[in-house]
């Protein structure tokens, strides 16, 4: 346990309402510093080193109120009062190719689904190709074909782009990046702070799919699993609930760092607590055993076609039915509860009846699954 969650927990700090402003900017505060002096791996893991880097070199270089939110993409208001969402990814993943996916369908169901976190309707992208010299043509194709038959799947235009090529041995084949723009519907608002105690989280699916799916399709471990990435456009999914639970507070999608890292996000966030239940939590059984052989923890693995809603109380369970009624959903789940303590913490309620702090992502376990 962490010296600040046995501070949180013994002490069981109480707070006025008009101190939740200043609760929130104190948890914000603890986020993790910046202690290395050369990049590695664990800093695009997603988990405690990501967000120090973010905080101590790009937020403090570029620190303006949009960016400062931290979230899956910036809300820009138009001289006409309409409301643009933005986001931007780059993917990575080794191998290019692994069940279920490519980098291509990835390339596109990132940005996208970042766009939905935040209330978003993706319309349109933009793509930029890093090639290695040598890089074949015929895969090259394969690949857009992938991003293209994900854009028309998703209901998106691919409008923009740019392509540059760079010496054998400078970029491992091939790395993509996107950037999606789409307009967020009136009087929708979805953030951290509108996360109220008592609200229920629910996910909208089976935990660590697409992390383990990449770990054994590189071939390095002596495990065989049929495992397939669930990558896929979440935006029908998004709106599905959003019709069934129009006073949804948050949404975000589990991929570097899992579910507990973004559950993390959202307590340092809210400044309040995020209680999950062990027993409810979706994991199949063949992705529950390749974690369990490998010593990893399943709140920790990626997804790439899931993700979190905080909901007030009084709509979660019809939140949760129109999950359930689309294929992308049908094994959604309840996982917990917003509580005030402990606060800006994570805990497990486990199967032997006790507790367990869930702590951000350290270190990276699973490098290059995006």
């Amino acid at each position: 346990m962490s010296k600040a969650a046995s501070e949180y927990l013994s002490s069981g700090p109480s707070f006025a309402e008009g101190e939740v402003i200043e609760r929130i900017e104190l948890f914000r505060r603890r986020r993790p510093r910046l202690r290395d002096e050369v990049v590695t791996l664990a800093h695009g893991a997603g988990g405690k080193a990501s967000a120090a880097l973010v905080d101590a070199v790009f937020l403090e270089a570029f620190r303006n109120p949009q960016l400062e939110s931290l979230g899956d993409g910036a809300i820009l208001t138009l001289p006409s009062g309409e409301r643009v969402a933005m986001s931007t990814d780059s993917f990575v993943v080794q191998p290019l190719r692994f069940p279920g996916g490519s980098i291509g369908h990835l390339a596109v169901h990132g940005t996208v689904n970042d766009l939905a976190m935040v209330g978003a309707v993706p319309s349109w992208l933009s793509a930029a190709f890093v090639l290695e010299e040598g890089f074949p043509i015929a895969e090259l194709q394969e690949i857009v074909a992938d991003m293209a038959e994900a854009a028309s799947v998703a209901g998106i235009q691919i409008v923009t782009g740019d392509t540059k090529v760079v010496s054998r041995g400078a970029a491992d084949g091939l790395f993509i990046t996107t950037t999606g723009a789409g307009v967020i519907p009136v009087d929708r608002t979805l953030s951290a702070e509108s996360v109220r105690a008592g609200d229920k989280v629910l996910l909208s699916g089976s935990m660590g799919d697409h992390g383990m799916a990449v770990m054994l399709a590189r071939g390095d471990l002596d495990l065989e699993a049929d495992i397939a990435s669930d990558t896929a456009a979440v935006s029908p999914l998004v709106e599905l609930l959003l019709a069934a639970a129009p006073s949804t507070r948050w949404l975000r999608d589990p991929t570097r760092g899992g579910v507990g890292t973004v559950c993390n996000e959202l307590a340092q966030s809210s400044g309040l607590g995020v209680v999950l239940d062990e027993a409810h939590l979706p994991i199949r059984p063949t992705v529950n055993g390749a974690c369990e052989m490998l010593g990893i923890d399943p709140l920790y693995v990626a997804n790439e076609g899931k993700f979190i809603a905080v909901v007030a109380p009084e709509e979660a369970q019809a939140g949760l039915a129109a999950l359930r009624s689309h294929p992308l959903g049908v094994d959604a789940a309840e996982i917990g509860e917003i509580t005030e303590e402990p606060a800006a913490t994570v805990v497990v309620r486990t199967g032997f009846g006790g507790t367990r702090i869930v702590d951000m992502l350290v270190g990276d376990p699973l490098p290059r699954i995006c």
